[in-house]
């Protein structure tokens, strides 16, 4: 099969940051959690009420120690009191509650954007190295849930806290606070310049994650080929380079973010010195007293650590942004072969397939079959080869429509495949390929993923069709035993004889085999081609054979050259022909037919 790589384009720079905000935050307080967002959000507000009221009290205290009124005095000590253990029980239960929403949120997220793929269709895979696919379900979901478990909650409070205590300050003094907010000016400056410096290097720094995950899940699975080339220290060469230009980038990134940190606490500085010289001048000329200015003073302060707080999201803020888009690039994806809405189930009546006339290429402008026709009747054993890239396995993916075919069409029992429902026909095929692959779970769910509500008798007599079952019980733990990834604890027979008892156990009426027995010892193999036989049974099957003599036996064998089937027929009639197969097989066994 022959396919382009090539990633999902790096999104422009548009300025959409208010827009990707507003979607992760509607997984925190979108539909079925407002009642709780809402009530985190009333008691994030109570809490702030009872912080910048200190201040007040502060103010009121001062004025009557200064009047001499003890019991007034008391009175406001108490407020003082009674406000700062208000705020730390309302803000306890806030923080508590938006935890949880923002937890759920990202568990939400990543399960959107997992669910969405395994709904898409099989060219979005072909499109997509799979470390950069598993550097957004991780590494960019990392950092939309640092941003809802630390961030919102501390936007949130900070918000509630400036609002608030701009308004206390405007009651209590309108011209000292004009003076307190002469800096907000620069402040917002600053913030703008900051976000449109660090946004694209923040988006540049989870491509360059995801390009590194990608080069890790490569070597990794490719360490034999490391370890027998004698490449280990130029893959540690190669991580190395990868893994610099990560930091070069993240300390760019974070340098021009924090950038606003110190912008900020320079400002609020200035500002507390403007307060404290305005409100001395006021003080001294009687336009204001002390108890008042202390409590403007208390205000300014508690003004100085929101500020602090939203000028420390920035770095936080714009790494969600970032790494929002690459994970909603795939949310919003979709599938491009889908059911038609009047397709009806398959209706099987015995497993005759037809190609006709079919067109097909991968890439817009990069035709790989041209004009194949084919008839494949109930129960026939099809043979398929050609060389490399000739397009064999194109003609499965589009029989099992992974794919949807430029032109010419494909029937099975005489309907087309669009005209039927993908899961009834996906449903009446079964696959053995080359690389058998298996989960990391036991042998025995390993049997049961082929058919939903297969029994434990159905899976054991499949093994024993598939030869599978002698050496399953020579297992400690039999079809208890837990499998390693791939089923690497397994050898390559054993493992291919599992994938035909799974197949066994679908009860496929279409099979597709891809050179099952190959890389295996004689008597390991003489055992695979009998469980095959047994599979073959009463099915119309299809085998991408790389050595001939597999396909020797079939009723049909199609030679395809260039992505068009040059020849059909039977072994014999093949090899009276001085065609592609001919050579094909004199080619592999040096003249002796």
């Amino acid at each position: 099969m022959s396919t382009t790589t090539t990633p999902l384009a790096p999104p422009k720079e548009p300025r959409d940051e208010g827009r990707m905000l507003g979607r992760l935050f509607g997984y925190i307080g979108g539909r079925g959690r407002r009642v709780k967002f809402w009530s985190a959000v009333g008691l994030r507000a109570i809490s702030v009420v009872a912080l910048t009221s200190v201040p007040a009290f502060t103010g009121a205290a001062v004025n009557a120690m200064r009047s001499g009124d003890s019991a007034a005095l008391h009175t406001w000590v108490i407020g003082a009191i009674v406000a700062v253990g208000a705020y730390a029980l309302f803000a306890g239960f806030a923080e508590f509650m938006m935890t949880r929403l923002a937890t759920n949120a990202t568990m939400n997220l990543q399960r959107d954007m997992f669910a969405t793929m395994q709904r898409l269709s099989l060219n979005f895979f072909d499109r997509q190295p799979v470390g950069q696919l598993m550097s957004r379900v991780t590494n960019d979901t990392e950092s939309v849930a640092t941003f809802n478990e630390n961030a919102v909650s501390q936007m949130m409070r900070g918000i509630f806290q400036v609002l608030l205590i701009v308004i206390l300050m405007s009651v209590t003094n309108w011209r000292l606070t004009l003076a307190a907010l002469s800096v907000v000016p620069v402040l917002l400056l600053v913030g703008a310049v900051v976000t449109r410096a660090a946004g694209p290097a923040y988006t540049r720094l989870q491509e360059q994650l995801g390009d590194l995950s990608g080069f890790q899940e490569e070597t990794i699975s490719g360490h034999r080929v490391l370890i027998s080339t004698r490449r280990q220290d130029w893959a540690v060469h190669q991580h190395d380079l990868q893994a610099g230009e990560v930091f070069t980038t993240a300390s760019k990134a974070t340098f021009t973010g924090l950038l606003q940190f110190p912008a900020t606490m320079a400002m609020t500085t200035i500002q507390m010195v403007v307060v404290l010289v305005v409100g001395g001048l006021l003080a001294a000329k009687g336009e204001a007293d002390v108890g008042g200015v202390i409590a403007f003073v208390g205000l300014a302060g508690l003004l100085a650590s929101p500020l602090s707080d939203l000028s420390n999201l920035a770095t936080t803020t714009l790494s969600a942004i970032a790494a929002g888009r690459r994970v909603f690039e795939i949310v919003d994806d979709r599938p491009t072969v889908v059911d038609d809405p009047a397709a009806q189930p398959l209706t099987f009546t015995g497993g005759k397939v037809e190609f006709r006339d079919v067109d097909f290429s991968y890439v817009p402008g990069r035709q790989i079959l041209r004009k194949n026709t084919f008839t494949a009747l109930p129960g026939q054993k099809i043979g398929i080869c050609g060389p490399t890239g000739a397009g064999k396995s194109t003609i499965i993916n589009i029989l099992t429509r992974y794919y949807d075919v430029d032109a010419g069409e494909v029937l099975v029992d005489d309907q087309p495949l669009t005209a039927v429902t993908i899961g009834s026909l996906r449903a009446n095929v079964g696959m053995v390929l080359q690389e058998a692959f298996l989960f990391s779970d036991t042998i025995m769910n390993n049997l049961r993923y082929a058919r939903e509500g297969a029994t434990e008798s159905d899976c054991i007599a499949a093994a024993k069709e598939a030869n599978a079952h002698e050496f399953i019980e020579a297992l400690p733990d039999g079809y208890d035993t837990m499998l390693v990834e791939r089923g690497a604890n397994l050898s390559q027979g054993q493992r291919q004889m599992l994938t035909i008892a799974r197949a066994m156990v679908a009860r496929p009426r279409i099979l597709i085999l891809d050179e099952a027995t190959s890389n295996v010892d004689t008597r390991t193999e003489k055992l695979i081609q009998e469980g095959l036989r047994r599979l073959m049974t009463g099915t119309t099957s299809f085998v991408i054979a790389h050595r001939l003599s597999t396909i020797s036996d079939a009723d049909s064998i199609l030679v395809v050259d260039q992505g068009t089937i040059v020849q059909q027929g039977t072994h014999d009639d093949l090899l009276t022909q001085d065609g592609l197969y001919r050579n094909l097989w004199f080619s592999q066994f040096k003249g002796k037919a």
